[in-house]
């Protein structure tokens, strides 16, 4: 008798900076979501799918759940809030820790009113004392019914095929909703803006990156060759950061172009051209106008 095929869809949630982009990428096998040590790095919802012989599984790396301060940290709180009642599994992924805080008390008490199964995920567990993961199960076991409780590293790998495995047991009997080699449905553009983002991340001071954000203006194969040819403009919010993105003789911004090219040759299986600009556009995180042209748009979030 022929085994039944499963398939489903699951949210990754949790606070800022707890290894979510991490793991969607370490579950997948390949770099979609961007990835960096400062908060708030995801923006959108970013959909990632695994498919083996057995199941096929989309995943929907959310944003951090924060309190926000503009209207694009509003959209980010929405996009994370909007996937729990559409998912058949919710992996709620926090780190190790003995007192639940208010940002986590806040998720379980959304968690508790949702049909999904939920699983605790205790994210980097890697070089911690096996006792702290213990105490940190202790804590949180009690809070709401978990499905499964799974101590992991997203970046180390650890556990990440039994969770895996566990995904598999819980998704329903469904059809391939997408082809077998596909592992992402986020479009071109927006990932190669999200690359050059992630470089700004790593490159900028600390303040700087959470009011950038990339436009794409034009991507173009050329004729009769591989090459593609990519405009892009780093929108910020103040004249002094404009400044600091450029760096002194436009050393930064070349840094930032260097760093973002080589991922975007990984991306697209070709050389490209990437020309880079810098625009001040003040205070758009505060404009819905400006927000939706630049991608973070609630008619795209998932209701």
């Amino acid at each position: 008798m022929k085994k039944e095929f499963k398939s489903g869809f699951i949210s990754i949630i949790g606070r800022a900076n707890v290894g979510k982009s991490t793991l969607m990428n370490r579950l997948v096998g390949e770099k979609i979501a961007i990835m960096s040590n400062k908060p708030q790095t995801t923006r959108h919802q970013v959909r990632t799918i695994l498919t083996t012989n057995d199941f096929q599984a989309v995943f929907i790396d959310t944003p951090g759940i924060h309190t926000p301060n503009t209207e694009l940290g509003k959209f980010m709180v929405k996009a994370a809030h909007t996937t729990l009642n559409e998912v058949d599994i919710i992996l709620f992924l926090i780190e190790t820790d003995t007192r639940i805080g208010k940002l986590d008390e806040e998720i379980i008490s959304k968690l508790k009113s949702v049909n999904s199964a939920v699983f605790l995920c205790i994210n980097k567990i890697d070089g911690k004392d096996p006792q702290e993961v213990i105490d940190s199960i202790e804590c949180y076991k009690d809070s709401m019914d978990f499905a499964e409780v799974i101590p992991i590293s997203a970046y180390e790998g650890t556990n990440v095929d039994a969770l895996i495995h566990c995904i598999s047991k819980y998704l329903p009997a469904g059809p391939k909703f997408f082809p077998e080699d596909m592992i992402t449905d986020e479009p071109e553009r927006q990932l190669v803006a999200e690359l050059i983002r992630e470089k700004a991340l790593h490159l900028l001071d600390k303040e700087i990156p959470h009011g950038i954000a990339i436009e794409i203006s034009s991507m173009r194969k050329r004729d009769k060759s591989d090459m593609v040819d990519i405009e892009a403009t780093i929108i910020c919010e103040r004249d002094a950061h404009k400044k600091i993105i450029i760096g002194k003789n436009g050393q930064m911004i070349k840094s930032i172009g260097t760093h973002a090219r080589r991922d975007i040759e990984r991306l697209l299986g070709s050389k490209i051209f990437l020309s880079l600009w810098v625009k001040v556009k003040k205070n758009w995180r505060d404009s819905e106008f400006l927000l939706k042209n630049y991608g973070y748009s609630k008619e795209n979030l998932l209701e």
